[in-house]
């Protein structure tokens, strides 16, 4: 039987090991927890959600929407799970993380062609088809070892992680319900701001002490996770443009637009706890306590976990990989997930169904399997394996998928639907065999 060697079992590898797996392929599953954890993963299970609980917005005429859309009609299992285990957001699909992870784990195990292995890699078989979907915080053993590979230096950002409280040290009576524009049932608590409550938040925020980098390290910050207190930094109307933006929101109590707004969403399937919108911050962990309960209605908050900053790091692959996703001198080594470069829990599914489609299609003598530009997938994929001097992780991105022919469509909405469309259609044009 053909064996495949999966590093990490992350999203991108817990996707990559069912496909294989459904392909009649065996595969040896590697992941370092519950033996060794890295500064912000917790569960003991796999595809942990560590950042955000959402995968971004579920309209199809979104980049996040369109790509979740294209993994479905793949057969994600991963998606399938996410749809499974959603919590109310709105447009969004958030999840439950813990059971997002939980039902993974499970089907993965009693999967009879996945073999788990707890345990550490610190050096990658020369002579087997290994995936490595370590993940942006691989072990400095494992990055030590891949470097044989690649040859390369590794490129790298900071990302951060929000909080999260308990709903039942929330004060109510400040609060309200109500998702942006009315867009679902009211799903976010909105915690108002006045400008002078504003102002003293704003002025405590960006005066609040830091955990310091290492000296050696330069600040580069992926913008899509930017702490809070970074953003604050830019000017005091920044935040009001941005996470704390009252746009869209009308405050039950005074039938007006709030100065500013913080919104909560629900992290868990019950609904008990729920994280801060676009708080992602490197605030020491008392200054979070100290600072986020002034936000009227957190007065009490009860954190069950601070945000905290972290390195992430990801290859050259315009440089190393082909778009099959292996690498250019050495076809019998894959890479997926963010370790490529592609940012986000999207993405690094969707890169990990990729990999295994091509992995299989090696193994069995085919044709690598290579969507175009005409589907958000294809797109990010030659985002990512074609030159650029000055690469940096990117997305799903609708700017990047191939533009419309004939009249230009002005409303972006119709513009976007009409793109989707499209992608829908040119997949169904796709010969089965060439990904089954």
């Amino acid at each position: 039987m053909k064996e495949v060697i999966i590093i990490g079992a992350g999203l991108a590898g817990s996707e990559a090991a069912y496909q294989l797996a459904k392909r009649g392929i065996k595969v040896k599953l590697y992941d370092m927890k519950p033996k060794k954890y890295t500064e912000v993963h917790n569960l003991e299970t796999f595809a942990e959600l560590v950042c955000s609980n959402s995968l971004g917005s579920n309209l199809i005429n979104s980049a996040a929407g369109l790509m979740k859309e294209e993994l479905r009609f793949f057969d994600s299992l991963l998606i399938k799970i996410a749809d499974k285990t959603k919590v109310p957001a709105g447009q969004a699909l958030a999840v439950d993380r813990d059971l997002f992870s939980k039902l993974v784990t499970q089907e993965l195990k009693k999967n009879k062609n996945i073999e788990i292995i707890n345990k550490e890699v610190t050096e990658i078989p020369n002579d087997k088809t290994v995936l490595i979907a370590s993940g942006p915080l691989t072990s400095d053993a494992l990055a030590k070892d891949i470097k044989k590979f690649t040859g390369d230096e590794y490129l790298y950002f900071y990302d951060a992680v929000a909080p999260i409280i308990t709903k039942e040290s929330i004060n109510l009576n400040k609060v309200y319900f109500q998702s942006r524009y009315d867009k679902g049932d009211g799903e976010y608590i909105n915690c108002p701001m006045t400008e002078e409550e504003y102002k003293k938040f704003y002025t405590e925020l960006i005066n609040a002490e830091r955990i310091p980098l290492k000296k050696f390290e330069e600040e580069k910050l992926f913008e899509a996770c930017m702490p809070v207190e970074k953003i604050a930094s830019r000017g005091e109307k920044t935040l009001l443009f941005g996470p704390l933006k009252p746009k869209g929101l009308t405050n039950p109590r005074t039938s007006t637009r709030d100065h500013a707004v913080v919104q909560l969403r629900q992290d868990d399937k019950e609904g008990k706890l729920y994280n801060l919108v676009g708080f992602q911050t490197n605030l020491k962990w008392g200054e979070q306590k100290r600072v986020f309960q002034m936000i009227p209605g957190l007065e009490n908050a009860e954190f069950i976990r601070y945000g905290v900053m972290h390195r992430n790091t990801f290859i050259n692959s315009p440089k190393l990989l082909n778009k099959s996703l292996n690498l250019k001198n050495n076809k019998n080594i894959f890479f997926a997930g963010q370790i490529t470069g592609s940012e986000g829990y999207v993405l690094a599914i969707a890169t990990g169904l990729i990999s295994a489609i091509n992995i299989a299609n090696q193994l069995n003598n085919k044709p690598y399997f290579e969507l175009n530009n005409l589907s958000s997938i294809g797109a990010i994929i030659d985002y990512i394996t074609t030159e650029n001097k000055n690469f940096q992780p990117m997305g799903p991105n609708m700017g990047i998928i191939r533009s419309l022919d004939g009249k230009k469509i002005r409303d972006k909405r119709e513009r976007y639907m009409t793109i989707a469309n499209r992608t829908m259609e040119y997949l169904k044009t796709i010969n089965k065999k060439n990904y089954e």
